[in-house]
């Protein structure tokens, strides 16, 4: 492979699956000299899903919640990154598939590097999978990770191997 990998970019949804991805995109930036960047999106609410219903202070809310994701991604990049490397964060509000590939696209990223829940049968056929949603639509690669129940923490890295 002749195309170097210099941005990672690692959409997180602060579960133990992004967890893992963070992790490996520690080492695999390590490896190849890559900066990384920590992206958190806030699904924006839309009105026809709260027709029925009144939700007051809709703006500070989602404020709220970006905040919020921007304390935890601070938090996040201090104890997975704590040698200084080049890691940035990041929160936006929109749709998390769309979103993803957008600031991939906007950022000049060569990797998107995201864990998956690896939801099948009904609970994939209701929520929906991010992870594929930008697989499909992405321009540049994106690897996945499925960490194993309870395994997250004792993945393996990436090897030394070429």
């Amino acid at each position: 492979m002749t195309e170097s990998i210099t941005r990672i970019l690692v959409p997180v949804d602060f579960s133990a699956h992004s967890e893992h991805a963070i992790r490996y995109a520690a080492t695999l930036a390590g490896q190849v000299g890559a900066s990384v960047e920590l992206l958190h999106v806030v699904e924006e609410f839309t009105y026809g899903a709260f027709s029925e219903v009144y939700v007051p202070n809709m703006p500070d809310m989602m404020q709220e919640m970006i905040n919020d994701a921007s304390t935890r991604l601070a938090s996040l990049k201090t104890s997975l990154f704590p040698h200084g490397a080049d890691v940035e964060t990041a929160v936006f509000a929109g749709r998390p598939a769309a979103t993803i590939v957008e600031r991939a696209n906007a950022g000049g990223f060569d990797l998107i590097l995201m864990g998956t829940h690896g939801r099948t049968g009904l609970s994939h056929l209701f929520m929906g999978s991010v992870a594929e949603r930008v697989v499909r639509t992405s321009r540049c690669p994106v690897l996945t990770l499925r960490g194993e129940a309870g395994a997250e923490a004792s993945a393996a890295a990436p090897s030394q191997a070429a």
